[in-house]
């Protein structure tokens, strides 16, 4: 499959999962869960593709296309202004525990790949 076509349908994909899991969820939360549950299956991805499990081809239509659509700096960027306005405190919670948490669940998600590969 061309590699534009499977970033376009990935996309597609993760941006349909992402709208569902918003309204199903509600804001800032569900922002939080796909950028948290992304980041895991990211980097079970990356993970796979280094271990030679996934081809190139499935890590740009996952990785690129349903994670990257599914996944969200932009909506985390606006909903710290918002939450910055009505509550620092709680502005400066979000972005340090999106900060720490996303990048540990990677870190997991490598790692776990790793250890049953």
């Amino acid at each position: 499959m061309n590699s534009y076509l499977a970033v376009a349908i990935g996309g597609a994909i993760g941006a349909l999962l992402r709208f569902v899991i918003s309204e199903w969820v509600g804001t800032p939360q569900a922002t939080l869960v796909v950028n948290a549950v992304g980041s895991l299956l990211l980097g079970i991805c990356m993970a796979a593709l280094a271990n030679d499990l996934i081809s190139k081809e499935m890590t740009i239509f996952v990785g690129g296309g349903i994670l990257g659509a599914f996944t969200t700096m932009s909506t985390f960027s606006v909903e710290t202004i918002e939450m910055w306005n009505d509550n620092t405190t709680m502005a400066i919670g979000y972005v340090v525990v999106t900060m720490v948490l996303c990048p540990l669940l990677a870190f997991a998600g490598w790692r776990i790949l790793e250890s049953t590969a």
